[in-house]
């Protein structure tokens, strides 16, 4: 029997879906407009549509994966849970106090976003340990059962247990969390030492808190996906993908939803080194551009970049990576994006200075653009792309939605071109052009201003908008080689089949380098490493191999900021801490331009992610061909490039044959997006149907 692999990623304005043949590799892929309301309902009408097109039985699907944003919209749109917190008596404040910084230092307007937990429902109770773990105070446990009795009777849905130096020494947390599930099972706990076991007692606190705030939407969404595959008979294994890269099952998913915030963008990045990694580049920028956003994000020698604290909220994403302090702090491992509002439905409007804004508002899915003909009133970026000629009206989503070019061009004019005086060609332009300097700026924070030069990289051009604007970008940049997959569209979707099952560990060992105990350090990791055991144990049959990559986060004794580093292999001794040492001079050369020689470094974290390798996903090769695309060419049409209107030939994807030259300027089409490629570049399809855009 044939079986199948489907991977389900929501976005804002799409729902898409990745349907591979495990046998042939042949792909399928669905796109459906995403259901804002009850994203659950997008999600099954994908799988039903996967299951029309493809034709097969529920049972022939091995594996399903999923990506969503519905962790980071619950935050965002206040859809939380109730939320009780337990802390040491006298510190009960830890999340209103927060950091004392200022997102936007001259903003007198700027208002902290509301704590999580209000200060009523936050509760001190009797206990304290000292900072090496020592019981100074017992939990008084009578004290914690009156507050238990409060939360229930104030309608608390879900509690945070955080109490100080628990990192060191869980348990008073542990002995918490047991009278809590025996006194209120139908509570749900968010436990700070089960979810983010590190010092730094406001990070850890706000971890928890974001855990327990979405626990109840994660909960229900998962049951709701689930019970909905078990209606239709499908039984295959159910992931969601984490924000680190990897997956976890539907029960991990509802413990620990703060692992799936950043669900949806990780997808992406792992896809593009994946992609990448296959035709010979190690390193890699990926550009991810949808409907409501662009994410850049960075592959280094194979491996995406990660970094461990970022901030969820409304207003955590800025077009510079600034701003922070404006959201709610998470430190658990997550891929390292800059994310800008600038996506295929980013509204064009003009400023009270008169000046020509695009983003960071959005129109979304519903009504869309104007040219989408279902109620927009105001131009966006996907109407000022449909202007240029860079869209073809007729096909796109292969057909399915036609695009209305008269009431795009008639918006533009009337809400853009004539409060501007310009032609409505020159507006549409102006509107790209800006749109490309916020992401600009985005792939410049990811490389540039952390010490890399993008010229060394590949860009890797995906998400439906991506491949429209790709080659300005690296045009812009110096980057001299561009990478379009095949279905750039459902790219995220296809990375969802791509990425392996991940488990993080990490155990705060605050002390000197130099002075650390090399044999203490390997019995943290090894017992680390039984942990993996266990929790891949019962995964085995998905997985053909484990990877066990161990990590330390390293300072300068004084700073406030660490610097991940990879621990070498096999037992720790006197050898292997020097070069750590070394390994971590490098990285602070790189990242902050000088290393300071005489000063002692100190050993913060030590990290363990344990891969469970699934089987790789198959690929099929297209046919080959003899460098003439004429077979391919659909006719030719007016395309604005660079100041002036040029006559561009027109290509369909799907029938480029492998060896295809197509010089610029040209259009690919295809039924999830379209390729630009400017005068002066050369596009040519690889074995696999990659199209690689390099510099005449």
């Amino acid at each position: 029997m044939t079986t199948y692999r489907l991977g389900i990623d929501i976005g804002g304005t799409f729902t898409d879906g990745a349907l591979v043949d495990e046998g042939s590799g042949e792909l399928s892929i669905i796109k459906v407009l995403t259901t804002p309301a009850n994203p659950a309902e997008g999600f099954m009408e994908a799988v039903e549509r996967a299951q029309r097109k493809a034709g097969f039985a529920p049972e022939a699907l091995s594996m399903l994966v999923h990506a969503t944003t519905i962790a980071t919209n619950a935050i965002i749109e206040g859809n939380i849970a109730k939320i009780g917190m337990v802390t040491t008596e006298g510190f009960r404040d830890v999340l209103e106090i927060g950091y004392q910084i200022r997102p936007r230092l001259y903003d007198i307007f700027q208002a902290k976003p509301r704590s999580l937990v209000p200060r009523r429902w936050s509760f001190g109770v009797p206990e304290r340990l000292d900072h090496e773990g020592r019981v100074l105070t017992p939990l008084d446990e009578a004290a914690l059962r009156r507050v238990i009795a409060q939360m229930k009777a104030e309608g608390v849905e879900a509690v945070v247990v955080c109490f100080l130096h628990a990192y060191v020494n869980p348990v008073h947390e542990q002995r918490a969390a047991e009278i809590l599930r025996a006194e209120w099972p139908e509570a749900y706990l968010s436990i700070s030492s089960e979810v983010c076991p590190e010092f730094r007692e406001f990070p850890r606190a706000s971890t928890a808190a974001v855990n327990a705030a979405v626990m109840p939407v994660v909960a229900r969404y998962v049951d709701r996906i689930e019970s909905g595959l078990k209606e239709r008979g499908i039984v295959a294994p159910f992931y969601v993908m984490q924000s680190n890269g990897g997956v976890m099952g539907g029960e991990a998913a509802k413990a620990k939803p703060v692992y799936m915030v950043e669900s949806g963008p990780a997808a992406g990045v792992i896809a593009a080194g994946a992609l990448a990694q296959a035709m010979g580049y190690a390193n890699v920028i990926s550009f991810d551009m949808g409907g409501t956003t662009a994410k850049v994000g960075m592959v280094q020698n194979g491996q995406p970049k990660v970094s461990t604290e970022y901030e969820v909220g409304s207003q955590a994403h800025s077009p510079l990576g600034e701003g922070k302090g404006s959201g709610y702090p998470v430190r658990t491992p997550v891929i390292d994006l800059v994310e800008v509002g600038a996506g295929g439905g980013s509204l064009a409007w003009i400023d009270a200075g008169g000046s020509l804004r695009v983003g960071p508002q959005s129109a979304g899915a519903d009504p869309g653009p104007v040219c989408y003909a279902r109620g927009g009133e105001r131009p966006a970026l996907t109407d000022a792309n449909l202007v240029l000629g860079r869209l073809n009206p007729d096909y796109f989503l292969g057909g399915e939605l036609k695009l209305d070019a008269t009431a795009a061009r008639a918006a533009l004019a009337r809400h853009i071109a004539e409060p501007l005086g310009l032609e409505p060609l020159r507006a549409a332009a102006g509107i790209v052009e800006i749109a490309n300097a916020g992401m600009i700026a985005a792939m410049r924070l990811v490389s540039v201003q952390r010490g890399y030069d993008p010229r060394d990289f590949v860009l890797v051009a995906f998400g439906g908008a991506g491949p429209l604007h790709a080659n300005a970008l690296a045009e812009e940049l110096g980057m001299r080689t561009i990478l379009v997959p095949p279905s750039p569209g459902v790219a995220s979707a296809i990375g969802l089949l791509m990425t392996d099952i991940k488990h993080e560990f990490v155990a705060t060992r605050r002390t000197l380098l130099r002075q650390s105990d090399p044999a203490e350090l390997s019995a943290t990791l090894a017992a680390f490493e039984a942990q993996a055991g266990e929790l891949l144990s019962a995964e085995r049959e998905q997985w053909e191999g484990v990877q066990l990559v161990r990590t330390c986060d390293l300072r300068y004794k004084g700073q406030s900021h660490e610097l991940q580093v990879v621990l070498p292999g096999g037992t720790l001794g006197e050898a292997e801490l020097a070069r750590t040492q070394a390994l971590f001079e490098e990285a602070h050369q790189r990242a902050y331009g000088y290393v300071a020689a005489e000063d002692p470094i100190e050993l913060v974290n030590l990290r363990l992610t344990a891969v469970g390798h699934l089987p790789p996903m198959p690929r099929k090769r297209v046919e080959a061909g003899s460098g003439d695309p004429a077979a391919a060419r659909k006719g030719q049409r007016p395309l604005w490039v660079r100041g002036e209107l040029l006559d561009a030939p027109v290509y369909d994807r799907y029938a480029l044959r492998g060896g295809d030259v197509l010089p610029g300027p040209a259009v690919v089409e295809e039924m999830d997006s379209s390729t630009v490629v400017l005068p002066g570049y050369t596009a040519r399809t690889d074995e696999f149907g990659n199209l690689l855009i390099t510099k005449d």
